[in-house]
């Protein structure tokens, strides 16, 4: 189901750098082998995260599992029903974290524009990552994102 939520004629970016060293990328299939890594070696902080809401990560995901939900992000991006983009180093030889960007739960024809935010940071990522993410997420929204309103449902913006 392709959901109206945001202007036909909106392009979502494709890269954008972070700070040196850092940018985002929409995530692929072919990130399954460092996306585990990231999600499994962090998987008690994401699940105290996202576990009672999505149910994610599970305990046991295996990486067929991981690819299949890799591959529905990269589907929802094409056809604009939500967002997940890979937070990586300039060679991206490893996810140190994601950012979710979706419609608001209920009401995805609401006016103002909404959005509903959250992203999270692996625990080896190095020294200011999380922070520079924290500066980063909120203005790359406002500058390249048509959302009148974005709510952060994880708490990652009080």
């Amino acid at each position: 189901m392709t959901l109206q939520w945001l202007p036909g004629d909106f392009a979502h970016p494709l890269r954008v750098e972070v700070a040196p060293g850092v940018h985002v990328r929409p995530i692929s299939p072919d990130d399954t082998e460092i996306d585990m890594v990231a999600v499994m070696g962090n998987r008690e902080m994401l699940w105290a995260k996202y576990g009672e809401e999505w149910g994610w990560p599970p305990e046991d995901m295996t990486a067929d599992e991981d690819r299949a939900d890799l591959d529905r992000h990269a589907r929802e991006m094409v056809t604009h029903e939500s967002f997940n983009y890979a937070i990586m180093p300039e060679d991206e030889s490893a996810i140190w974290g994601c950012i979710y960007i979706d419609p608001p739960e209920l009401d995805v024809e609401a006016v103002p524009l909404e959005a509903e935010v959250s992203w999270w940071v692996v625990a080896e990522a190095p020294t200011g990552v999380a922070d520079a993410l924290a500066a980063f997420v909120p203005a790359w929204l406002e500058r390249d994102w048509p959302f009148e309103q974005v709510r952060y449902p994880f708490g990652e913006v009080r």
